[in-house]
């Protein structure tokens, strides 16, 4: 039985609120909810269920926001979304099967990597400054890999889709942003079917978490939206660095016990 108390409640969805705000500007918010739900004493598979529960919610609320101002691109998410579920799906039903913990090495290397692209890569202040070919194959690659990771373990991915959109398809990072948000969505859906089946998700836990979540989605599109290129990229690559840090110390951790 999990007991979580009501202070516990409390900072759980003041921690849903401030990931879901980072994550609509440039992912990474799961990298303060997951931690959080482990604080409070959830086993890991539950902790990973009840995270989907509440942040398909702020993925939701944030594609509303950007499609609101235009920047969603319908034509891309026809594309991208089925691949994102399908990729999830497989990602959480591994992960039901195999310990995470596998798989942080290669997180800590590719977090590294999307914080040197999304600071170094020249991308345009607006999206029509350079024409936005985009190629199927490489979009659904991105998709379908991406979301397996979110569906195997989640921390960082809108952090990836946005590295690689801006990297291989060349758009802005207002756009990219806005077009990971729909990939995010996908793939937080069908990890969170794969976990409702398994009963690993705890909606009195998520319940609350996802009004915080939604609320931070909202909140953060709109700042994205309003600070154009230069705000996502500075968020973008603190919340890489972060995460870049996070990792190597819990591999540091793990390597002393």
């Amino acid at each position: 039985m999990i007991h979580v108390t009501p202070t516990e409640t409390a900072l759980l969805c003041l921690a849903a609120y401030v990931g879901g705000t980072v994550d609509a500007i440039a992912g990474g918010g799961g990298i303060i909810t997951l931690p959080a739900l482990l604080a409070v004493g959830l086993p890991p598979h539950f902790a990973l269920g009840t995270n989907k529960g509440q942040a398909v919610w702020g993925s939701a609320a944030a594609i509303v926001r950007y499609a609101r101002a235009g920047l969603i691109d319908r034509r891309s998410a026809l594309r991208s979304f089925p691949l994102a579920l399908a990729g999830s799906a497989l990602g959480a039903l591994l992960v039901l099967q195999i310990k995470p913990d596998a798989l942080r090495p290669l997180v800590l290397v590719l977090l590294v990597v999307a914080a040197i692209f999304i600071a170094l890569v020249r991308v345009p202040a607006t999206a029509e400054e350079r024409p936005r070919h985009r190629s199927a194959a490489i979009l659904g690659t991105i998709a379908f890999v991406v979301g397996a990771y979110d569906g195997f373990f989640g921390p960082g991915t809108g952090t990836f889709l946005i590295a690689g959109y801006v990297a291989f398809l060349g758009i802005s990072l207002t756009r990219a942003s806005a077009d990971a948000k729909v990939v995010n969505c996908a793939s937080n859906l069908a990890a969170l079917a794969v976990f409702m089946t398994q009963g690993v998700v705890v909606w009195s836990l998520a319940a609350p978490m996802l009004v915080a979540q939604m609320a931070g989605g909202w909140t953060g599109a709109h700042l994205a939206v309003r600070g154009g290129n230069r705000f996502i990229r500075l968020v973008a690559v603190l919340v890489a660095l972060a995460l870049v840090v996070k990792v190597a110390r819990d591999l540091y951790l793990r390597g002393g016990s």
